[in-house]
């Protein structure tokens, strides 16, 4: 049977310390549907009140004030519990969930899991691919991988290395539509570019005559996997924008060309390893995100 009651004190937690419904759901990193149904979750199984709800927001009943009190109690003992277990890097065990974009954790991430589990024999890792943004405690995530500038603000997270695109295509790509030179002539090429919830990707910045420009890139061919993509590019469907992790090793192997390296601005975004706010003293925890830190300080395709 699922036991859901610390989720639900975390939960109530997290709307009590932040103001409101809408601002735990961004520091939980979850909906905030999920946050107001596991409220009236919590509330229904008590059987009493723990906020008022007003126009104004919301403030503790007397109950609720003391449910806090107590659930603050209960999460400090479970952290310090599993600290004091974990302290010593051969204790650390457990289950440790990860999740990462489906072409960095395979390029990346994957690779390095072998010498992460043979350091810490008694930790289960289940590592989640995917290039949708998970709901960290909905999805019970411990730490998630993600690329370009963080839209949950209430998460901690720590900087594993810089993101940058690259404007790339296929040799025979280049060969039987000539090497653009403007972003006019890049317009005349076909393209490969996401749909769904990653719209927002096909949308490229360029600097042109000192000002900033946006290209739109439409493709008749769409994907919402990134790998799918890159392996369309590299058949030369179409142009793409790509992270350098995938496009620099491709570009000194001869499979790929870079498209207009002079317009584009210089990318400000990192990859990051996010996770919810008390879970950076869980000893687990902090074993993968200090792991993966260590192992992206100088990526191999920057050399």
């Amino acid at each position: 049977m699922k036991d859901d009651r610390l989720l639900e004190m975390r939960v109530f937690r997290a709307v009590v310390e932040t103001g409101g419904f809408s601002s735990a759901a961004h520091a939980l990193g979850a909906s905030q549907p999920f946050v107001s149904q596991t409220i009236r979750r919590l509330e229904a199984r008590l059987g009493t009140r723990l906020l008022h709800r007003t126009t104004r927001g919301q403030r503790l009943t007397r109950e609720g004030q003391q449910f806090l009190e107590a659930a603050r109690k209960v999460i400090g003992a479970v952290e310090e519990a599993e600290e004091l277990w974990q302290r010593q890097e051969a204790q650390i065990e457990g289950q440790l969930r990860v999740s990462a974009p489906i072409a960095f954790g395979l390029d990346r991430i994957t690779p390095l899991m072998p010498e992460f589990l043979g350091r810490h024999p008694n930790l289960s890792l289940d590592l989640r691919l995917t290039d949708d943004h998970e709901n960290l405690i909905a999805d019970g995530i411990d730490v998630a991988v993600r690329m370009g500038r963080l839209t949950d603000s209430g998460l901690m997270h720590r900087k594993l290395c810089r993101l940058r695109r690259m404007i790339v295509a296929a040799p025979e790509l280049v060969n039987r539509h000539g090497m653009p030179r403007t972003i006019e002539d890049l317009a005349l090429m076909p393209f490969v570019a996401w749909d769904g919830s990653r719209e927002h990707l096909n949308r490229w910045s360029f600097v042109q005559d000192g000002e900033s420009v946006t290209f739109h890139a439409k493709s008749r061919f769409r994907s919402n996997q990134g790998m799918t993509l890159f392996a369309m590019c590299l058949a030369g469907v179409g142009v793409m924008r790509v992270a350098e992790h995938l496009a620099r090793p491709a570009i000194r192997a001869g499979r790929l060309i870079q498209l207009l390296e002079h317009a584009q601005p210089t990318d400000d975004t990192a990859i990051n390893a996010v996770f919810l706010p008390e879970r950076d003293i869980v000893p687990r925890i902090r074993t993968i995100v200090d792991f993966l830190a260590a192992a992206f300080r100088s990526p191999d395709w920057e050399n």
